[in-house]
């Protein structure tokens, strides 16, 4: 019977949570349901590892008394709001499964795909993705989703269209990505760089049912930034490709002067033209400086080793 023990694999479930009150027993209980005797994981053992990320509603107390009723549940509590990413990144480093599922709190990540996820795992998959083909937002949020996708995948072409953050990663694979250690993380582009084996698995994400979303606008704008400049040199050869033709350009034009002074013909009679060259040079030097700014900013942050997050408490 000990050996039979010891042999029990863990599955942990990592969710970041912010303002998630009332949405985090119904997302327990549904976790915890896939692990009845009559379930396909039923012989698994598992954790949730829950991260409060400075929530300032009633998210902990919930989280609190669902400890109370069951051992399994963990819980990490920051002493501010240090964003999504922080609290994935400490969720990875106190969990201890053999597979961890990294979910959302609101339930829009469908709960159903585990299982399918799991059985890509057992056949040996280190990395099993969930990405989604469609989502039930607003329009808006669609149109950004897929312009800021399009954009990221000239970084990182392995991330599928739409983007995941619902994933299943083994132990080994979890290892090397928490012993990472940088600022200014972007889990999709991390995640994919080490190339382990990956299984897709394609969903719709769900219309949030509970609460209002704390994902904002200019939360995206950051995480699109991250990904974008953290992920590749991309923006750089860019900016030195512009650069290089616009100088081209500029040799060219500055041949058509030389020939019309030789031959004592104006190409342009006003100054029209030559504001015009100032303007769009202009606008790319300072879309350059501040690309260039990105960078500075982010070797800056690294420089000065401030912690991604600060732990108040751990409940275990």
């Amino acid at each position: 019977m000990l050996v039979s023990n010891l042999m029990v694999k863990k599955i942990s479930f990592t969710i970041a949570v912010y303002r998630n009150e009332g949405a985090l027993t119904h997302t327990y209980e549904k976790l915890k349901n896939l692990f009845s005797s009559n379930s396909n994981l039923a012989h698994y053992d598992y954790e949730i590892v829950f991260v409060d990320d400075g929530s300032d509603d009633a998210s902990l107390p919930e989280l609190l008394a669902l400890r109370e009723k069951d051992p399994k549940v963990k819980i990490i509590s920051f002493t501010r709001n240090f964003g999504q990413m922080a609290a994935m990144l400490a969720g990875f480093k106190h969990c201890s499964g053999n597979a961890i599922i990294n979910i959302s709190a609101d339930l829009q990540d469908p709960i159903e795909l585990i299982n399918e996820m799991v059985v890509a795992w057992e056949k040996g998959n280190e990395l099993v993705i969930c990405y989604r083909v469609n989502r039930s937002d607003n329009f808006t949020s669609k149109i950004f989703s897929r312009i800021a996708y399009k954009f990221l995948r000239l970084a990182v072409p392995s991330i599928p269209r739409g983007g995941f953050d619902f994933a299943l990663m083994d132990r080994k694979l979890m290892d090397d990505f928490n012993n990472l250690d940088f600022r200014n993380r972007f889990f999709q582009g991390d995640v994919l760089w080490f190339g382990y084996k990956t299984h897709f698995i394609p969903y719709v994400r769900l219309k949030r049912t509970i609460g209002k979303s704390q994902y904002k606008f200019w939360k995206k704008i950051k995480n699109f930034v991250d990904g974008f400049v953290d992920s590749s040199y991309l923006p750089i050869r860019f900016m030195s490709g512009l650069g290089v033709c616009t100088a081209l350009l500029g040799f060219l034009y500055g041949l058509s002067v030389i020939y019309a002074f030789f031959f004592q013909s104006l190409p342009f009679p006003g100054w029209a033209p030559i504001m015009i060259l100032i303007l769009i040079i202009g606008g790319l030097i300072m879309t350059m400086l501040g690309i260039i700014g990105e960078y500075i900013w982010r070797i800056f942050d690294e420089v000065r080793k401030k912690p991604n997050y600060v732990i108040r408490e751990i409940y275990e």
